[in-house]
């Protein structure tokens, strides 16, 4: 039996509402989605919070003073969980490239960067027990002073998924394999998923392989990604959308490999991306995604009309 196309709503519902936020998420849910994608960060306390930038931005972040900040920062490695919370991520600063590319967002004001805990617990609430997580470790090879060091992210994570007891439905993705080798090693019942994009499998300016595939060699497999991810041990590859074709997507198939790539806003794009025979993919609009799927004949998930942040 075939597994039902997946479909991710990224950072929640970034194109709708606030990114990595409880009432983008709840929306997410609402729409129906299969699996909610996100990000994750360690703050100074050690707790797993979910923000896609390790240093605060100020597209999307207003400080104590109501203001939006003036400069990236502080790191959120540097913030205890309490300090965190005096940021509000609930609005795009008007007049940004960033706010451009989402007009349909809707602000919610007052909105904190949330805790993984406090993610599941409104999954609960809502009745999401079939929903999965797609939790992405936002460290860098390239900036090792800017996150926790790439175990212990892993660590952290692996452990707030353990006592959530969600490890079941979950999988932990990244661009730096680093902590997917981790989770393999040491939770391997925990799915992983492979991210790539050009410039992390591109090989250094010495020759060397990059360093974001932890020791991994795309040359030792005729350049091939998709055999470079099962090499690594990997059964799910997720690429940007324009990094592949059917050959491709074919070849990871036949090495057992599960194919998702990101991030997909356009119709016309969406049904040239499932037409490649991909198993799912992540979006910022999962509403527009609905519809594709729906005319293409594809199960959708159940909406969950209860959902609320």
């Amino acid at each position: 039996m075939t597994q039902p196309f997946d479909l991710h709503g990224h950072r929640g519902a970034r194109g709708l509402a606030p990114e990595n936020t409880l009432p983008g998420f709840a929306l997410a849910l609402r729409l129906g989605v299969s699996t909610l994608e996100m990000d994750a960060a360690v703050t100074a306390d050690g707790a797993v919070v979910i923000s896609h930038d390790p240093i605060l931005n100020p597209a999307i972040t207003r400080g104590p003073d109501g203001q939006f900040l003036a400069a990236p920062g502080p790191a959120i490695r540097s913030l205890t969980l309490a300090e965190l919370r005096r940021y509000d991520v609930g609005r795009l600063q008007p007049g940004t490239r960033y706010a451009a590319q989402f007009p349909d967002q809707q602000p919610a004001d007052g909105t904190r960067i949330p805790t993984l805990v406090e993610v599941v617990q409104m999954t609960r609430r809502a009745g999401a027990d079939r929903v999965w997580f797609n939790i992405e470790t936002k460290v860098f090879p390239d900036r090792p002073d800017i996150t926790v060091a790439p175990e212990a992210m892993a660590a952290a994570l692996v452990r707030v998924i353990e006592a959530e007891g969600i490890a079941a439905r979950t999988m932990i993705q990244s661009f730096d394999w680093r902590t997917l080798a981790w989770v393999q090693a040491n939770a391997p019942h925990i799915a992983t998923s492979y991210l790539t994009e050009p410039n992390t499998v591109r090989p250094r300016p010495d020759g060397r392989p990059s360093a974001w595939l932890a020791g991994q060699d795309p040359a030792a497999h005729g350049g091939s990604i998709p055999r470079t991810v099962a090499a690594a041990g990997g059964r799910i590859w997720s690429p940007h959308y324009r990094m592949i074709d059917a050959a491709q997507v074919a070849e990871a198939k036949m090495l057992g490999v599960r194919v998702v790539p990101w991030t997909v806003n356009d119709p016309a794009e969406m049904a040239g991306v499932i037409a490649l025979g991909v198993d799912g993919l992540i979006t910022d609009r999962p509403d527009l995604l609905r519809r594709v799927m729906e005319e293409r004949g594809l199960a959708l998930p159940a909406p969950l009309p209860a959902a609320a942040p």
